[in-house]
């Protein structure tokens, strides 16, 4: 009791400048934190795009006007008409009505809008924290990159959407990974700035000479597998070899090597991308299972014990996700839940690695 009395009459003493800065530590943590679930929605949303095979219904980029959907019969006609020009239609939707194409606009339109709105909800809020002083000298650069990354992200996203344009059906499966790729990181990085603006407790020595080797190598794992994740989903590799755990009968199939020059084949065999991808998710499961047990091994604080246990069984039930998304032939419901669900593991991931490293100095 008289520990707990007298942090409350040190808090009461903290100098006025101290307290501001954690009360706008606290505003830009939940801006941040607002931010990146906009981004998990915006990933279920694209992931949803491409199920529905409806990324190359608009096939203009227009960053401001194309916030305004058709509004008429005509427009509608218009757009169906543009949509009609691409390979996609002549080889694979060939007669596609009216209504049909406007199932996969509104899906392309919402991906496109959400896009735009995650802009306008970290500019705004961040201009606002800015001119009322409330962002750190050290912070407004970092600040400034993850701007610059959302407005890449837009860039590489037409990138994408016109390599299907033209000679094609699809998207290219290596515009897609980056594309998803790049989605995840900005999500790290502004989860990473949130997480170490929080009051976290600072690590201990024991701690970080040995756990933050095994959190990393969890954290860059995830990246990789969400990469590869990315290739699956642009060769549709998921709606072959639905069995598991053996793939055409065995657990090392033969033609993973069948396309010349032999490197191809882990970005264009079919079978080679969802092999790699699955072998992958094993290894990153031992791993992180291995990492929540060995927090409780090192480790005496409940945060940290807490942090590295939903590494662990969040990548437990990832895998089965997988699972159950591949042995179900993709279905629309539990493969948004294996996209999402993986931005989930990537912030548990995020905030372990956080954790270790403690939160940001107050600097003068």
């Amino acid at each position: 009791m008289i520990a707990i009395a007298e942090g409350v009459k040190n808090e009461q003493m903290l100098p006025a400048k101290l307290q501001r800065l954690r009360q706008n530590r606290a505003l830009i943590r939940w801006w941040l934190y607002f931010v990146c679930a906009l981004i998990l929605a915006m990933v279920v949303v694209g992931g949803a795009t491409r199920l529905t095979e409806s990324g190359l219904s608009i096939t203009e980029w227009k960053p401001i006007h194309g916030v305004i959907p058709p509004l008429s019969e005509a427009e509608w006609e218009e757009e169906l008409e543009k949509y009609r020009q691409i390979p996609e239609y002549q080889l694979i939707n060939k007669g596609m009505s009216l209504d049909e194409f406007k199932f996969i606009f509104w899906w392309e339109w919402a991906h496109r809008l959400l896009g735009r709105f995650i802009g306008v909800a970290f500019f705004v809020p961040m201009v606002a924290f800015w001119a009322t002083g409330r962002i750190e000298p050290w912070l407004k650069p970092r600040l400034l990159v993850g701007l610059a990354l959302g407005g890449l992200q837009g860039f590489v996203g037409w990138w994408m959407v016109a390599s299907g344009l033209v000679d094609r059906v699809d998207v290219s499966q290596y515009r897609l990974a980056t594309h998803l790729t790049l989605a995840l990181f900005i999500f790290a990085y502004l989860f990473w700035i949130a997480r170490r603006l929080s009051p976290l407790p600072e690590p201990e020595i024991q701690e970080q000479e040995r756990l933050a080797g095994l959190g990393k190598l969890v954290l860059f794992l995830v990246f990789v597998q969400m990469f590869l994740g990315g290739l699956v989903a642009g060769l549709n590799a998921g709606l072959t070899f639905n069995t598991w755990p053996l793939m055409d009968g065995q657990f090392i199939p033969r033609g993973m090597l069948a396309i010349q020059p032999i490197w191809l084949n882990f970005f264009e065999n079919v079978m080679t991308v969802q092999f790699q991808h699955r072998m992958t998710a094993y290894v990153l499961v031992f791993t992180g299972v291995a990492l929540a047990w060995s927090t409780f091994r090192v480790s005496r604080r409940k945060e940290l014990r807490r942090a590295g246990a939903h590494v662990g069984g969040f990548l437990l039930l990832q895998a089965i996700f997988g699972i159950l998304t591949l042995l179900w032939h993709v279905p629309l419901s539990i493969a948004l839940v294996h996209q999402g669900f993986a931005v989930i593991v990537l912030a548990a991931a995020v905030d372990y690695v956080a954790m270790l490293k403690g939160p940001f100095a107050i600097r003068s």
